[in-house]
């Protein structure tokens, strides 16, 4: 049964950095490309970030272009969003997912496997 399970988030100020990781299980998640949503309440979730299998591809949101660094971890089966110059509007409900399909997916369909989401809260 794949498992994937954010943890780092909390409550920061503005202009603080954050670094969220993601813990994959169940799978042997090399060959994997993982990314990261979010979510805030009312809205739709939306791309952040991914990485593929390799870590050798990124793709990131406009939004958080040269703030956000996605990264994988030397077993690769967990990755972490290390997360600059947060601003109010990146307070969200941040999700980590994964799929086996080569690339780099930033549409919510794309993944098929999905953490419960850690909750990020930047204040001004």
């Amino acid at each position: 049964q794949v498992h994937l399970v954010e943890s780092g988030g909390g409550l920061v100020q503005a202009g603080d950095s954050l670094r969220l990781s993601c813990a994959a299980s169940g799978r042997t998640f090399g060959n994997y490309a993982m990314g990261w949503f979010r979510q805030t309440p009312g809205k739709e979730r939306g791309f952040v970030a991914a990485i593929d299998w390799s870590g050798g591809s990124t793709n990131y949101a406009d939004s958080v272009k040269g703030r956000f660094s996605i990264s994988r971890g030397n077993a690769k089966n967990t990755v972490y969003l290390q997360m600059n110059s947060l601003k109010p509007a990146d307070t969200a409900v941040y999700y980590c997912a994964a799929d086996s399909k080569y690339g780099l997916g930033n549409q919510r369909d794309w993944y098929a496997y999905w953490g419960q989401g850690t909750q990020v809260t930047v204040s001004s």
